[in-house]
């Protein structure tokens, strides 16, 4: 009876056989229970969050499937094939619509921007005027095009129309941003996804920050570009390949049509366009021709070649009245509806963000369900891969090239880095190669420019393709300026920071949105408007406050000693000026405020994560009480007292 009372005691409290926990003094600490919390409490993508994820496969290997097995899967890949096509087309669909919904709610404000010529000859007032005219419009090429009609028509200096150019480049990528922020659900993939958006608003942003000056100072991409023109006896060609809008126009055009060409005859001063509506009614028309007979107040007024006579008192003469015939009326929705352009634009802006939405929720869950095991890896090492040494250094140049070609397909920037922003938000694509496949995309769109600036007539020729090339070596310079050497490639490491705040703060994304695409340039723009002196006496002192804290930053965290101690950090300075906390605890608490006021669902939200929060808190307490070691250190005193009490029985 005492032995076998004794075997018990020692299965309860004696671990297993070659545990070195059995050899650990009486009065040692055993540390398993904080290894094991660790493990608990620890995210593995806390280590490093840009890491991308291993997209594994949950379900049974192929040879382990039957028959009905393989055929259901292979069914069940064709079924998902066909859904990521379809909402790939929806989500291409939806971009168009949200343009045409820019263009019906601002585009007519967009031509009166342009028409004001004395503040586009300021430099710095026509690239914000360029930056919001895009944002406006939702489209570089609709803005690029307004400006080459400007040209044409002689109303606007090439020279004058480059800084215009520089900034339909960085109005374009504001698209990709407000897709990034679609995935503020999962903080990593929103880290990525986010900082995938914005390393295409670093580039653009630091390209204008040294190209601007360079060409406000000397019209090098001027010059450069005359000399190409000057060098080349270019023709005329045909129509720009029209490859993507084949797809989509027969859903686009049954949803709404826009003639565009009122935003140009605004911006080129027709006093008649104001009064038309962007709104396509009559999709098929004919234009005739006819000679009238009129009269002139003498005879001296008759154009040279053209009949003159004279009929009692009166001079006559004969001119060509061309007469617009309407054939075919359009069928779009709104063709019929008698609604004015900003009531169908706001309707159309509701209804396209809510299916880009949709259709972008459906694209990551489709793709993150489809991307697993020897699919993934192969997908992830064909992108993410670089070519063995000593040709590594060629993978990028040839990412580059695909952004261009892929560009070129789809003929739109937009389209093509808001379609790979979900994939590096997912970690398909890495941020390292999502920043070559954006500057090609730069590329890809100023060909499509090219193309059709070649189309134009002859004697609008030069002028359109020399802006076209303008906005073609504008990136080439960018490129060579950020990517060719490693540690130039500044905007990945801007992206990369920027992505790290959004995702401890995530409100921060729609204030950096509002702040460089509206606000900075309203305000750049309303100087510029005051004069130089007050764009000068303001902008100044900002740009030299932002180097200072820019190297004092550099100099805090490589080489502190050589600071005074006083800047070594910048606990000096109240805390809501070097912290986001402060921010962060306002901004959460008028959340909560509008959530108790305002929203009965805020409330249901929030108890929901609350419920969440409390059942992972269980969780992790169960898992810590569960623990043998855990328990051996809360209650060290306890199993003395039981051994005593069992073997005096």
């Amino acid at each position: 009876m005492y032995s076998r009372l004794r075997f018990t005691i020692y299965e309860v409290h004696t671990s297993p056989p070659g545990n070195d926990a059995c050899k650990a003094p009486k009065d040692s600490v055993v540390l398993s229970a904080y290894s094991t919390m660790d493990l608990v409490d620890k995210d593995p993508d806390e280590d490093d969050p840009w890491n991308l994820p291993e997209l594994q496969d949950t379900g049974l290997k192929w040879s382990e499937l039957d028959a009905k097995g393989k055929v259901m899967r292979v069914l069940t890949s064709i079924v998902k094939f066909i859904l990521l096509v379809g909402f790939l087309y929806m989500f291409v669909c939806s971009l168009d619509v949200l343009s045409s919904a820019f263009q019906l709610v601002g585009g007519k404000a967009a031509g009166d921007i342009f028409q004001d010529n004395a503040v586009l000859s300021n430099p710095v007032a026509g690239l914000v005027i360029g930056v919001l005219v895009t944002v406006l419009v939702q489209s570089s090429s609709t803005s690029s095009s307004i400006v080459v009609s400007m040209v044409s028509s002689g109303l606007l200096e090439v020279q004058s129309a480059v800084p215009v150019i520089m900034g339909a480049n960085i109005g374009t990528s504001v698209t990709n941003t407000i897709v990034a922020m679609m995935q503020a659900g999962d903080r990593n993939e929103f880290r990525r996804a986010f900082a995938g958006a914005t390393v295409h608003d670093f580039f653009n942003w630091l390209s204008v920050l040294i190209l601007l000056p360079l060409e406000a100072a000397t019209g090098v991409l001027y010059k450069l570009t005359k000399i190409v023109i000057d060098s080349f006896n270019i023709q005329g060609g045909d129509n720009a390949p029209d490859l993507l809008n084949v797809i989509t126009d027969p859903l686009t055009s049954a949803i709404i049509e826009l003639d565009k060409t009122v935003i140009s005859d605004i911006a080129t001063g027709d006093p008649a366009a104001r009064n038309k509506s962007l709104i396509k009614i009559w999709c098929k028309t004919e234009k005739i021709t006819t000679l009238l007979n009129i009269t002139v107040p003498s005879a001296a007024n008759c154009t040279t070649g053209v009949p003159c006579w004279e009929e009692g008192n009166k001079t006559w003469t004969q001119i060509n009245a061309t007469e617009t015939i309407n054939l075919e009326r359009c069928n779009h929705i709104f063709a019929y509806a008698n609604l004015p352009d900003l009531a169908v634009g706001l309707i159309l802006l509701a209804l396209s963000l809510l299916i880009l939405c949709t259709c972008l929720i459906l694209i990551v869950k489709l793709l993150n369900s489809m991307l697993k095991g020897q699919v993934a890896v192969v997908i992830k090492k064909v992108l993410n891969t670089d070519f063995p040494f000593p040709f590594g250094w060629v993978t990028g140049y040839i990412a580059i090239l695909v952004g261009a070609g892929m560009t070129f397909i789809v003929q739109s920037s937009s389209v093509f880095t808001s379609a790979i922003t979900p994939l590096v938000g997912i970690g398909v694509i890495s941020l390292e190669r999502a920043y070559p496949l954006t500057l090609g995309s730069n590329i890809g769109t100023t060909t499509t420019a090219i193309l059709a600036a070649m189309a134009a007539p002859g004697e609008t020729l030069a002028n359109s393709l020399q802006i076209a090339l303008c906005h073609f070596f504008f990136n080439i310079a960018g490129i060579l300026l950020w990517y060719p050497i490693p540690f130039t490639r500044i905007p990945i490491r801007l992206a990369r920071a920027l992505g790290n705040r959004t995702a401890n703060y995530r409100w921060f994304a729609a204030i950096y949105l509002l702040l460089c695409f509206f606000l900075m340039p309203l305000t750049i723009l309303g100087l510029s408007l005051a004069g130089w002196q007050a764009l000068v006496g303001v902008a100044v002192p900002i740009v030299v406050l932002a180097i200072f804290i820019i190297i004092v930053n550099l100099m805090q965290t490589r080489c502190p000693r050589y600071l005074p101690s006083r800047l070594r950090n910048w606990d000096f300075l109240p805390r809501p000026l070097h912290s986001m906390a402060p921010w962060d605890g306002v901004v959460m608490s008028g959340m909560a405020f509008c959530g108790t006021r305002c929203c009965c669902c805020c409330k249901c939200c929030q108890k929901t994560e609350d419920e969440e929060k409390g059942g992972k808190e269980r969780k992790k307490s169960q898992e810590m009480y569960d623990n043998p070691a855990l328990t051996r250190d809360d209650e060290p005193l306890e199993a003395p007292k039981e051994t005593v009490k069992a073997t005096q029985l």
